[in-house]
């Protein structure tokens, strides 16, 4: 596993990627998916949903275990993956690159500082 250095982690293992421009992408890590197993659901909150950090925001069913997807950050949903309903594979497949979860417009940008690079991630995720 390999978390890329462009991206912020949670300890509850999901990635964020900030723009400049005060929005941020959300997805499930590699090691999340990794031992979820072989994804068959996604569910996700619609537009326009506050999410607030710690809470979870919604579900990830596998062949093995539902799990809580829980928010690393304050913020406004922009826009969802909607593609993952009928292809909840593609969070095996492309944990980084394609299976992105949600477009945020953060309340607070410096609740950044609260997660983790890439580095103690990695460590935390027993890399």
């Amino acid at each position: 596993m390999t978390a890329p250095d462009d991206r912020l982690y949670s300890r509850d293992h999901v990635w964020v990627q900030a723009g400049d421009d005060g929005h941020a992408t959300l997805g499930l890590t590699d090691y999340a998916q990794g031992e979820l197993g072989e994804v068959v659901y996604v569910e996700l909150p619609p537009t326009g949903d506050v999410l607030t950090a710690g809470d979870t925001f919604g579900v990830v069913e596998s062949v093995k275990v539902v799990s809580d997807l829980v928010a690393p950050v304050n913020g406004e949903v922009l826009e969802r993956h909607d593609a993952l309903a009928e292809r909840p594979e593609l969070l095996n497949e492309s944990p980084y690159e394609g299976a992105w979860l949600l477009r945020v417009r953060l309340s607070d940008p410096a609740e950044l500082d609260s997660l983790l690079d890439a580095a103690s991630y990695e460590a935390l995720a027993g890399d």
